[in-house]
């Protein structure tokens, strides 16, 4: 398995394509006018607490105030609060803790009311970026993630990801890290810290320090709402969360973005270095280059393609996303229709998984499969469901398919769905909008997968502009057909067609219809 982190730089935005193997499997932007990601830290006053939400709406220099419920203020919030108020008078200047005098918990059950009041000076972290009408979503717990380790202050508990399966592992990692950590701050190992020695951890948790230690002297000089401590550019962000030995190549074609990345990177893996390139090349965008504008294109629409002729629908609503799984039609190997069910299902469960995360889709979503009557083919599909989405690090649970092939899923969602426009003006001068035209060269595979073993000759008639696209380059995709199906496909260009038109037609001259 490769991975492969391509980055492309603009004037107003920077965007992050995750490929696997090359398919897109992740897509973020950056924004400059994004001042609200996951992850920053402000300093900001309560507007007013809201008893019947035991809630309070915060100021936090956004449109609409963020939302803090008493539940995200943190068992140690009086202690929190405490540390605040002296630090921003300049009464207290050292930052470790160590001399700190905490004071009692909080109540868990308890009131907001009791606790908070209008105009109080609070520290807050963004957990949720703000997503339609709705400001952020904000928390008193804040936590500094680093490669290997989460610092959370205020804090004695050490955890340790249960993505570790092995108990002996998770005992030594938390044994090295109660031996390296301060008195008032509570740590997190993450995944990535598997194997790793204790200097790795300590040169991890020492950086986190300082961030800390960075944020706390700018809170007597801040003005209220503003940002203390933002969250690490997208590039290393990413790279932090993400990064493993299976990353094979970053592209990256701007020259300032890419020292920055290749400086991280020499902080986190330095023997992984040399797999940043700056990509230089004026003639094909780099984007253009790994094909991942098809992708886009083909990828984010109401209806998404996949092999065999399997196909989802996508559907959005207010409460939940609804996907659909299609068998279409394609021809069957399978011996029996259980068997076709389970295959389709199976390819659509991994397309699905994908689909997840490159769209950072979240809430509730209903996934019908196609039924299966089979119990065992049920538990087979929950399972490689389950398989398929273990690298995704967006917290999220799987209920086993029901009797009638649903299968419910929630996945945290913490910025806005990526929502990007696939239907384009009808090139015909027709009114209305259509797919993408990029999209009819996909549509044309397709077809001719389910037509051409039936037939010895196949002849294609299509405009001549996408004639003159199937038949450029070397190999070309007419080419590629010929080496997939052992069989050449005569292109013919028409000049009567639509764009979009296109037709097969038999050695006799017959059309061919698909079955």
């Amino acid at each position: 398995m490769n991975k492969e982190l391509i980055i492309r730089s603009s004037a107003d935005a920077v965007d992050f394509a995750l490929l696997k193997d090359g398919k897109l499997i992740e897509l973020h932007k950056e924004e400059e006018t994004s001042n609200f990601q996951v992850g920053d830290i402000f300093i900001a006053k309560i507007r007013k607490p809201v008893a019947g939400l035991n809630a309070a709406f915060v100021n936090v220099g956004y449109e609409k105030d963020a939302f803090l419920h008493y539940h995200d203020l943190g068992p140690s919030f009086t202690s929190y609060l405490k540390f605040i108020k002296l630090v921003s008078a300049g009464k207290l200047k050292d930052f470790s803790l160590k001399n700190f005098q905490f004071e009692k918990e909080i109540d868990k059950d308890g009131a907001v009311a009791d606790i908070l009041s209008a105009n109080q000076s609070i520290l807050v972290q963004v957990v949720k970026e703000p997503i339609s009408t709705k400001g952020p979503r904000i928390s008193c717990e804040l936590s500094f993630a680093g490669r290997f380790l989460v610092l959370v202050p205020f804090s004695d508990r050490v955890s340790v990801s249960q993505k570790i399966e092995s108990k002996q592992e998770k005992d030594r990692l938390k044994k090295l890290v109660q031996s390296i950590k301060q008195r008032g701050f509570g740590v997190i190992v993450r995944t990535v810290a598997e194997g790793k020695n204790i200097a790795e951890l300590e040169k991890d948790l020492q950086n986190l320090m300082n961030r800390w230690t960075a944020m706390s002297k700018k809170l007597p000089t801040a003005h209220h709402p503003s940002k203390v401590l933002g969250e690490l550019n997208k590039a290393s962000s990413i790279l932090r969360d993400v990064f493993n030995d299976t990353f094979t190549s970053i592209q990256i074609d701007d020259e300032e973005l890419y020292q920055e990345t290749k400086d991280y990177l020499a902080e986190i893996a330095p023997e992984k270095q040399k797999i940043v390139k700056f990509y230089q090349s004026k003639d094909t965008p780099l984007f253009e280059k790994y094909h991942i504008e098809r992708q886009i294109k083909t990828s984010f629409g109401r209806t998404v393609s996949m092999s065999k002729g399997a196909y989802l629908i996508i559907e959005h609503t207010e409460a939940l996303h609804v996907i659909d799984v299609n068998s279409g039609n394609r021809s069957n190997k399978a011996n029996n229709q259980e068997d076709t069910a389970l295959e389709v299902n199976m390819i659509a469960a991994a397309e699905i998984a994908r689909q997840l995360r490159l769209r950072d889709m979240g809430g509730i979503i209903v996934v019908d499969f196609i039924d299966m009557k089979d119990p065992d083919n049920r538990q087979v599909l929950f399972n490689f469901l389950r398989e398929e989405m273990s690298d995704d690090k967006a917290k999220h649970k799987i209920l086993p398919p029901s009797k009638f092939g649903l299968v419910q899923i929630t996945r945290q969602r913490v910025r806005p769905e990526v929502n990007i426009e696939t239907r384009e003006e009808n090139p015909n001068n027709l009114t209305g909008d259509v797919d993408a035209p990029i999209q009819i060269i996909d549509k044309i595979a397709f077809s001719l997968e389910k037509i051409i073993k039936d037939h010895k000759k196949v002849k294609l008639n299509v405009h001549p502009f996408v004639a003159a696209y199937l038949k450029k380059g070397f190999p070309s995709l007419r080419s590629k057909w010929f080496f997939e199906h052992k069989k050449w496909v005569k292109i013919i260009p028409r000049d009567a067609y639509t764009y979009l038109e296109y037709h097969f037609f038999d050695e006799k001259g017959k059309e061919i219809s698909e079955k």
